[in-house]
């Protein structure tokens, strides 16, 4: 009888049915993107490179009816906090594994992976491989099913492959930036190239991401198509392919080396979003007095210009505020909060943690709003439109903030070039007396650079709402770029 139950229960049991699971995670602003990887027959399923946000990774696993006992990590990362501490705070049995090759050393408690490790998780079986050159340690995984495992149908490549584009391998400093283009060369030809064209291509970033260049939009491949159209694929001389990737290479954000010490250390855990203070206007215009923490308005550009507290940078709440906190910010700044709503409270400190900041001092409660029904004092941040910087000419200093690359593809004809992130120590050459008008691509970063040019104490400062895409909508004339 006993058998006949059991047999019975296999029989039903096979009726559920049961399938791998497979979610790509993707987080704007920083263009990353984790993997959740597991077996619902079993139950049980990894997460591959967590941003610092665990609870989504969570409420995922539930959805999905696995419990998650893995958490890998490509590499250390270098353009966010990582969450893998944080998302094992929140399991009962779950284990971080970190690489060891290459040397790395890690602060906190880990298991290690090496090449040709493998873990198994219902009828998928993962594959360490060694895939070093955007950073020594770095490893990708192989997916294959477990009755074959050496027929591949998928990698998750972190940030070694991306589609149509590859890690860059110049984020440790100089001296290591020649070892680590040679082992990226040797990773491309001597794995990548030598996969079948079959096997599906997961990155860890997509478009928008400093990690490597000219990221394409899709957030998927084939070894196949990368074969034929991803440019670092194309190359059989080292000396070419350096040159080639080196020379494209975006600007290295200033706060990697930051987040790259921080995550080998390991980020402290706070099992939750920061805590912060709501503070009514008198209290919040003291905390300025004293000087407890930098204004933040996260308000959109208008909304500033119309009205904002003498000295708030200006960064909006948008996915880009990561970002952009990681460049402009100390880490450990304390920061004071403008939202656009108070209900925007969680969006806003969800951005900020994804790059490290966590010294919220409070947040304004009520907002501009409130500040103004206070009787405190307001500054204004005029809004141009590019015919009025078009008819003004040579009365406006013009200052381009965007990218090198951007500027040279074209830019308004007697601008002044000056990146973003170098225009506070590049303030040299313009008149804080002569009025002067920003932009960049959309106006988003020249908001930044605006109030960044009144904090330094320039008089008439003007902010390019469309800015070059205004601009060249606008038909008016450009200079420089091919069209040129």
């Amino acid at each position: 009888m006993e058998c006949a139950n059991e047999e019975k229960l296999k029989f039903f049991i096979s009726l559920v049915p049961m399938a791998l699971v497979f979610e790509r995670i993707f987080t704007e602003g920083i263009a990353e993107i984790s993997y959740l990887v597991g077996d619902d027959s079993v139950g049980v399923a990894a997460v591959f490179d967590p941003t610092p946000d665990a609870d989504r990774y969570q409420r995922l696993a539930r959805r999905k009816k696995v419990a998650i006992t893995h958490i890998f990590e490509t590499h250390v990362h270098a353009d966010l906090m990582s969450g893998a501490l944080e998302l094992r705070s929140r399991t009962v049995t779950a284990k971080v594994y970190v690489s060891h090759e290459g040397g790395a050393r890690y602060g906190f408690d880990h298991k290690g992976v090496k090449n040709g490790d493998t873990f198994t998780f219902g009828e998928t079986m993962i594959t360490v491989r060694h895939t070093p050159g955007h950073t020594p340690e770095h490893v990708s995984y192989l997916l294959a099913e477990k009755d074959d495992p050496t027929t591949p149908w998928g990698v998750l490549t972190g940030d070694s492959l991306f589609v149509k584009s590859a890690g860059r391998p110049d984020l440790l400093g100089s001296d290591q930036t020649d070892s680590l283009t040679r082992m990226l060369f040797e990773t491309l030809r001597e794995f990548y190239l030598t996969l079948p064209d079959s096997v599906l291509v997961y990155p860890a970033h997509g478009h928008g991401s400093p990690c490597g260049a000219d990221i394409s939009d899709r957030l998927e491949s084939s070894v196949g198509y990368e074969r034929k159209y991803n440019p670092y694929l194309q190359f059989t001389d080292f000396a070419e392919f350096s040159e080639f990737t080196l020379n494209g290479a975006p600007p290295v954000p200033t706060y990697y080396p930051v987040m790259k010490k921080l995550n080998a250390r390991g980020p402290k855990v706070l099992g939750h979003l920061p805590r912060v203070s709501a503070l009514p206007a008198e209290i919040f215009e003291e905390a300025i007095r004293e000087k407890a923490g930098l204004v933040i308005d996260t308000r959109n550009m208008l909304a500033f210009g119309g009205g904002h507290i003498q000295g708030a940078l200006n960064i909006e709440a948008t996915p880009l505020l990561s970002i952009w906190a990681g460049w402009l910010l100390e880490i450990d700044e304390p920061l004071l909060l403008v939202l656009e709503s108070d209900a925007k409270l969680e969006e806003v400190l969800t951005l900020l943690t994804m790059t490290g900041y966590t010294n919220i001092i409070g947040y304004l409660v009520g907002g501009m709003t409130a500040w103004g029904n206070s009787g405190l004092p307001l500054v204004e941040l005029r809004q141009i439109s590019v015919h009025e910087v078009r008819k003004a000419g040579a009365d406006l200093q013009i200052v381009d903030v965007r990218a090198p690359d951007e500027w040279e593809k074209g830019h308004i004809p007697g601008a002044i070039h000056r990146f973003l992130p170098e225009l506070r120590e590049r303030t040299a050459g313009l008149k804080k007396t002569k009025p002067v008008a920003l932009y960049c691509g959309s106006g988003y970063r020249a908001s930044i650079g605006a109030s960044i040019l009144q904090q330094e104490g320039f008089r008439q400062v003007h902010n390019i709402p469309g800015s070059w895409q205004a601009w060249e909508k606008a038909g008016y004339p450009v200079e420089g770029g091919a069209g040129a």
